[in-house]
Order: C-alpha cells, then structure tokens, then sequence
C-alpha cells in the first residue's frame, strides 16, 4: 500500500479474519460495525452514525455523530473520509446480511468513483468498480465475475477461459459471472458505462 490507505468496517458481514492493521494508516467504523472492533480489542481512529442503537459511546475514540437520515451510514463515513483527504479505503462488512444494504452499497460505490478509490473486501474475495483498463496479477485458478451497474459496453479480456471480445453486458441482459483465470495476469479493459469486477479467492 503505497498511498494512505483506510480499514473501514460496517455493518454487514464481519470478517472471518482481520487483516493486519499495521498496514492502515486509519481504523474506522459505523457505529453498527463498532461492537464488532470492540470484542476483537481493535481500537478505532473514529466511528461514525446517528447511534441510536449504542448505548454507551466509548471515551477514548472519536465520535462522529450523523443523523442525518437522508444519507446511509456507509455514504456518511466516506463523506468524513474524503473531507480528511483519504482516498484509497478498503471496505470490510459491505456485503452479506441484508442484501438491499449489500445493492445500496455498490450503488455508493459508483456514486463516489470519481473521489475515492474503494476496494470491498469479504469472507469470499474482494470486488471492486473496475477502471477503464484494469490489470490483476496472481489471479489463476481464481473465479472471476464481471457485473455491468447496469451496462458496460466495448469490453475486452485477457487472460480469462471465456474471453469478451468488444463486448457489452447489461444488468437484465448479459452479465459476465463465473469465468476462471487462466494465466495469472489478467486484463479487462471496456469503453462506457460502470463495471464491477468480484475474484472469488
């Protein structure tokens, strides 16, 4: 990690296994997610959210509070973070659970695509909104998952067992799920629209 880079936990599902947060530079989370740090002894920079349902706010760690409800949780911490000029954030916790929080989530990240580079991470893999051109590395034998939000058109790939060829995928129409690597770079590059890109681990 080259640039700083944020662990941002909310309120979805946990991970198995937490990352080695001697790489973050900042330690966050929505009040929801916060019980979760708490009972694995992680200490937080900052927690954010309205707090309705915490009854007691920890002393020793910033309390953001963000009642407004016209925002999620997610949007709001991202807002704090942005105004702090991170950009680079991992999200833990975005998927699983309810999955209109999981489609509300994605919806976000394409929201903020221009202002942050945001990276999801789960107990499966990692999922990502996918530049222009994108290269992976250490990627073969993994399941690769391309879903347009709605539609990616022009896309073109390398290094997968079913490769597109200019190609467009449409939410409704087409989409591109469960291909396999099968070198261990891989490329995808497409023209217009957004592009989500999930690797099954």
């Amino acid at each position: 990690m080259n640039e700083k880079t944020v662990f941002l936990l909310i309120n979805g599902e946990p991970p198995s296994e937490i990352p080695d947060l001697a790489n973050y530079n900042v330690i966050c989370a929505t009040d929801g997610a916060y019980q979760y740090l708490e009972k694995n002894d992680i200490i937080p920079n900052f927690i954010s959210g309205d707090f309705d349902s915490v009854k007691k706010l920890p002393k020793n760690i910033e309390v953001i509070h963000t009642p407004n409800q016209d925002f999620t949780d997610f949007d709001k911490i991202l807002q704090i973070l942005f105004e702090r000029d991170y950009k680079s954030i991992h999200v833990f916790g975005a998927s699983g659970q309810e999955q209109d929080h999981f489609l509300g989530n994605l919806h976000s990240a394409v929201q903020w695509k221009k202002k942050l580079n945001l990276t999801f991470f789960d107990n499966y893999g990692s999922y990502f909104l996918a530049n222009k051109t994108t290269q992976l590395s250490s990627c073969k034998g993994k399941t690769i998952s391309l879903v347009p939000f709605p539609k990616a058109t022009g896309i073109i790939t390398e290094g997968l067992q079913y490769p597109l060829k200019k190609e467009t995928l449409s939410f409704g129409s087409r989409i591109g799920t469960r291909n396999i690597a099968i070198l261990d770079d891989v490329v995808i590059t497409f023209k217009t629209g957004d592009l989500f890109v999930f690797i099954n681990h």
